[in-house]
């Protein structure tokens, strides 16, 4: 029935069969999985991404395994680029042998049939090239492994310098001390703010919840499990719906005009961002370049370590390649082999999920020139990524997001911050129910 093979996430490994084991048998559920290729036989692969530079990765890799050869067909990213997937999987035909996925998507995905179970085929140290919460992230809990991260978004705090100095400031190390920076630099300035909240930006909130400890989905046996309501997402929540009802935050929605001229003209001064956003201030405020400087996200707890994601992506192997092994291989390369993981940050610009890649990064970005230790507080950052489940209608529950949260954000209460945490449980529980996911509390 289609609720039992769409949710039966964590036993994947154990109705399906891997790709290794399977050789060019049958599989328990009447699939037939392809052996590996014979020595000296060619192998064509096509790959879906949207990175820059993915063909001249692809190239490289090309010119030292000329047995299994990857083309690059550029999609576009997000939504697009899953719908022409899940299209392709439908009908049977004409889907990719490989495909960047953002970590968000890979449950509706996996639900959808269109992924194949790497476990098999992986190297057995796999999991140790990357963060524990990313990893997870890939795995879904389970013992099956559906894609291998390939960039990463660890979230961070950016701040002008300058302002500080200016004002006597340091960077704050718990939430706490942000709510007590925030108020400072409002007083000093009342057009100025060390940040906003947006309610715009679903995967923002969303990291911001997953460093306070927060799953917004879960797998129960056969069952989902949906905790947007849960005290931590409440407390995330309440603290920011504080701050806005204060007015020591501004409430203007990310990317915007406004944000944007907040940025240029130094009345935002704070951007809680990811790892990422050395470009995006180069592109929307080059005029402040050297006067930002990046530290750790505040903790709900001193001394902590932790922080949640904004982005990044990884690279699946999807169910109709013919040659899953061969494409197994080039993931692995791609995303944990030294030289890989060198020509996906040379070429395509990406943070790498893979933390011996992330160690490997010591010239700061050219926006941060003068904090030399850019890369080095980033990697001990990004090790602190915690676990994550996401859902497969997580379109649904960052829609609702849009829309609780922008209702919140003009109220301008902490109530109505609280109010659109219940409120996105509720869609997003009757979207699965009445999709026929079984849902338990």
């Amino acid at each position: 029935m289609r609720v039992t093979r769409l949710l039966a996430i964590s036993a994947a490994a154990a109705t399906a069969c891997t790709l290794a084991a399977c050789s060019s048998g049958s599989s328990s559920d009447g699939s037939t999985v392809p052996a590996a290729a014979k020595p000296g036989e060619k192998v064509d692969l096509t790959f879906w991404t949207w990175a820059p530079g993915m063909d001249t990765v692809a190239a490289q890799w090309n010119s030292t395994h000329p047995d299994i050869h990857v083309t690059v067909n550029k999609q576009d990213g997000g939504d697009p680029a899953v719908t022409k997937l899940l299209t392709a999987i439908k009908a049977g035909s004409g889907a990719p042998d490989l495909m960047q996925t953002e970590y968000q998507k890979i449950p509706t995905l996996v639900s959808a049939d269109a992924l194949a179970n790497l476990a098999s085929v992986l190297p057995a140290d796999t999991a140790k090239h990357y963060a524990p919460g990313t990893w997870q992230g890939v795995t879904l809990g389970s013992d099956a492994v559906y894609d291998v991260p390939q960039d990463s978004g660890p979230m961070e705090f950016y701040y002008r310098k300058d302002v500080f100095a200016k004002l006597g400031l340091t960077p704050p190390t718990t939430w706490e001390e942000y709510a007590t920076v925030a108020k400072k630099v409002h007083a000093a300035s009342p057009k100025t703010y060390l940040g906003t909240f947006s309610a715009t930006d679903a995967g923002w909130f969303a990291g911001l919840t997953q460093q306070a400890g927060a799953s917004w989905w879960g797998v129960d046996g056969q069952s989902w499990k949906v905790g947007i309501d849960s005290p931590a997402v409440r407390k995330v929540a309440s603290y920011w719906g504080g701050l806005v009802e204060q007015g020591v935050i501004d409430n203007t929605p990310m990317y915007t005009p406004a944000w944007n001229a907040a940025l240029n003209n130094g009345t935002q001064v704070g951007w809680v961002s990811a790892i990422w956003a050395p470009g995006v201030l180069k592109g929307n405020a080059g005029s402040t370049a050297g006067k930002w400087a990046m530290a750790p996200l505040p903790q709900w707890t001193a001394g902590g370590d932790a922080t949640g994601a904004w982005g990044g992506s990884a690279t699946s192997v999807t169910t109709q390649s013919k040659h899953p092994v061969e494409a197994a291989k080039f993931v692995s390369w791609m995303n944990s082999d030294p030289a890989g993981v060198a020509a996906l940050v040379k070429e395509g610009g990406l943070y790498p999920a893979d933390l011996p890649g992330q160690a490997a990064l010591t010239t700061p970005p050219a926006f941060f020139s003068s904090q030399k230790d850019f890369y080095q507080v980033a990697a001990k950052v990004a090790a602190g990524v915690q676990p994550f489940t996401y859902g497969p209608n997580v379109n649904v529950a960052y829609s609702s997001y849009n829309d609780e949260f922008g209702k919140a954000t003009q109220a301008k209460t902490a109530s109505a911050f609280d109010a659109a945490i219940t409120a996105m449980q509720a869609t997003t529980v009757g979207d699965l129910t009445k999709s026929g996911f079984t849902v338990t509390k």
